[in-house]
């Protein structure tokens, strides 16, 4: 395996994995918070399509992320009164804001595009490498085949990393998360904590959505494919805490992206074995981290606040 390979690999395996990292870190703040969430989904098919359908409107990939984020935070808001407020069974209301969301972005492609099944193709995201940068070996090449979603990622893991366990803010979080009866002693706004936790949740898989449009800027209906629900496994296989997830799904994304460079060797290997190899991993993982991950003890636990 020559180095352009390995590049390659690297690179595609950096983009597979970063809308995959930004919705794996909703779905921790969300359920360190001690709210289940499911509709990561929903919330990344949101984002996607509103990515674009913010750069459609103005011509400006910037306001489409923004449009992405406020999208993602507004249907998890919906998710949020479901669960926190009247107290919905957290997993049926993920799976809801996912069946509806998917419903909503095909209304919206229809009514606004005219067209069924896909967005018209939009403006992506300017990103360029100095000359001298990319002149430097393997850092260079690595540099130049990713893009700004994947640098704002990676700075979001160590925000997120500091924010939940290094601040006054992270501890409340998970509090919340843990023993809400006794947050709420100590004077923690319970309801208020989830409520954001939920909402930044949906922003963040509102820019995993984005993320996508940045790979391929248009939205086709079925394109999200199941990526929330990978996120939410990787969060659980980084045991909800962000580096944990970001590995994880660097795991998955591997997987993927070595299924389709190693169908180009000469291995004499049946095609359904590189299908299978994103499978084979999902299981070792398993493997390995079964029994050995534990939820913040009050996820997907309505809080009553008069309840004994």
């Amino acid at each position: 395996m020559d180095s352009l390979i390995i590049i390659g690999l690297v690179t595609a395996t950096l983009r597979t994995a970063t809308p995959l990292v930004f919705a794996g870190l909703g779905g921790v703040f969300s359920e360190r918070a001690g709210v289940v969430n499911i509709g990561l989904e929903g919330m990344m098919v949101m984002g996607a399509f509103f990515s674009v359908y913010g750069t459609y409107l103005t011509g400006s990939p910037l306001v489409g992320i923004v449009f992405a984020i406020v999208a993602g935070a507004l249907i998890a808001l919906l998710h949020a009164f479901l669960s926190i407020s009247l107290k919905a069974d957290q997993v049926i209301s993920g799976t809801a804001i996912n069946l509806f969301s998917s419903a909503l972005a095909s209304f919206l492609i229809f009514k606004i595009f005219k067209k069924g099944g896909q967005t018209d193709i939009v403006k992506a995201l300017a990103y360029n490498v100095p000359t001298s940068v990319k002149s430097i070996p393997i850092i260079g090449p690595i540099l130049s085949g990713i893009n700004w979603f994947v640098i704002i990622a990676l700075i979001l893991v160590f925000i997120s990393h500091y924010i939940l366990f290094k601040t006054p803010v992270g501890l409340r979080i998970r509090a919340v998360g843990e023993h809400p009866k006794a947050a709420d002693t100590l004077g923690i706004n319970v309801y208020k904590v989830r409520y954001l936790c939920v909402m930044l949740s949906g922003a963040l898989a509102g820019l995993g959505g984005a993320a996508l449009i940045g790979i391929t800027p248009v939205y086709r209906e079925g394109m999200v494919a199941g990526r929330g629900f990978i996120a939410l496994a990787a969060m659980i296989f980084g045991n909800w805490k962000p580096f944990g997830t970001m590995f994880a799904c660097l795991l998955f994304a591997f997987g993927g992206s070595f299924e389709i460079f190693a169908q180009g060797f000469s291995w004499n290997l049946p095609s359904e074995f590189y299908s299978s190899i994103p499978y084979i991993l999902t299981m070792l993982a398993l493997a390995g981290f079964v029994g050995k991950t534990t939820p913040p003890a009050a996820d997907g636990q309505p809080y009553e606040k008069n309840s004994r």
